[in-house]
């Protein structure tokens, strides 16, 4: 059931390791590199409520959410595969675009697959499990480049407004693996139809059109569970921390650990190294979400949550203090148990919050608080990088440090149980 998802990371995986690095090496400023991510967020904030709502509604052959796995699928494989063939900024932003549309075609549906399929009490397990799968496909991901250079032999030598064979190759194999096991969930999972499925088509048939689905959004964004908005505010401070890390540690890293200028050989090393502790901490998130289950039945989710997110947001912050390039393992490993956690804990939380025909909508909106203040970043954190952090990489990673640890604090005071109509 969570298989696909190994996938799908493998589309966020490689983006998240190499765009940056990919715009840069295609002659992009470093206050230009918000600007450049707005893709992510603005894909996501459109895209997936419609898709919630869609899938919500939708019964096929194929059942409820896998349509809509199969479909973005193929349509990320294709992305993955020009992206590293981008010869102009304007290229490599515009493929990212239809890469993040299609991602999130296919993975909105995989969190209200969870609650399809698995009683209330196997939520949190269920969940978990799709950190583990997030984890293994991300650690993968983030090393191909590494993996390709130094296993195989392929070329990772970088000639002007170039981008490095290794990085090719290893989106090419993104794009095989994505398909791949998307493929495996859809062909090897068998979802339960509505109990009345007549019904289920008649009321569906009553509420078409893109109207009745934005008005459904808007009605939904207004009775939003207690619980549901004080999860939201958590992520609204976690993913900005996320979002810094994968805009600048790759080439903080490059600079001010390795050294090395653009366009040099150490620079490429750097990249490199970068996404090999990139994938460790894709590592340590698939190992401890096999523990998160049991520590949240012995700490509660939201102590845990919390405890997990100030690892990450310490994690982070040490990376100021590294001197030799081996100890970014340890400043990785606070990263990926707030990785876990990210992954699975607020939706456990969420999960008897919401009601079982809207789950699909609200897993949706739940997305707007992370692509929310990822917007803000995109569209302003240029000027702060430029005006107030001097265009220190470094420094912004930090920052992202600070904004989980505050989300730490959040997180202790949500109230578990919160259901519809609460307040």
């Amino acid at each position: 059931m969570s298989f696909g998802f190994m996938g799908i990371q493998f589309g966020w995986g490689l983006q998240m390791a190499n765009m940056s690095a990919i715009y840069e090496y295609l002659g992009a400023k470093p206050e230009e590199i918000p600007m450049l991510w707005l893709a992510a967020p603005l894909t996501g904030l459109i895209i997936q409520p419609i898709i919630g709502y869609m899938s919500d509604r939708t019964w096929t052959k194929l059942g409820r959410r896998r349509p809509y796995f199969l479909v973005g699928a193929i349509l990320s494989s294709i992305a993955l595969v020009f992206m590293p063939n981008s010869s102009a900024i304007w290229m490599a932003a515009g493929l990212l675009w239809i890469l993040d549309a299609s991602i999130n075609v296919s993975m909105e549906p995989f969190r209200a697959f969870v609650v399809d399929m698995l009683p209330e009490k196997q939520h949190s397990k269920g969940f978990a499990m799709q950190s583990f799968m997030i984890g293994v496909g991300a650690v993968i991901a983030s090393a191909l480049p590494w993996m390709m250079s130094n296993w195989f032999g392929v070329s990772n030598e970088t000639v002007a407004g170039g981008i490095p064979d290794s990085v090719k190759f290893s989106f090419y194999l993104g794009a095989i693996a994505f398909i791949g096991a998307v493929s495996v969930t859809i062909f090897t999972t068998k979802p339960y139809p509505p109990a009345d499925l007549e019904e289920f088509r008649r009321k569906n048939a009553e509420s078409k059109g893109i109207g009745a689905a934005f008005q459904e959004i808007f009605s939904s964004i207004g009775n939003m569970p207690t619980t549901m908005k004080q999860v939201a505010l958590v992520q609204f401070f976690t993913w900005p921390g996320l979002f810094l890390m994968w805009f600048y540690y790759s080439v903080a890293v490059a600079r001010n650990v390795f050294g090395a200028e653009d366009g040099t050989q150490a620079y490429t090393e750097g990249i490199e190294f970068a996404g090999l502790t990139l994938a460790y901490y894709n590592l340590v998130t698939f190992v401890f979400a096999l523990a998160l289950p049991w520590l949240a039945g012995k700490l509660s989710m939201k102590v845990t949550h919390a405890l997990c997110l100030a690892a990450g947001g310490l994690g982070l912050i040490s990376v100021k203090f590294v001197s030799d390039p081996n100890m970014l393992f340890l400043s990785m490993t606070g990263v990926g148990i707030a990785w876990a956690s990210i992954l699975s804990m607020p939706y456990a939380m969420l999960g008897n919050s919401l009601p079982k025909e809207k789950v699909g909508i609200y897993m949706g909106i739940f997305n707007f608080f992370i692509v929310l203040p990822e917007i803000i970043a995109s569209l302003g954190f240029g000027w702060v990088m430029e005006s107030v952090l001097d265009n220190d990489r470094l420094a912004a990673v930090m920052l992202g440090g600070g904004l989980m640890l505050l989300a730490a604090l959040f997180t202790l005071r949500v109230q578990m149980g919160q259901v519809m109509g609460e307040e």
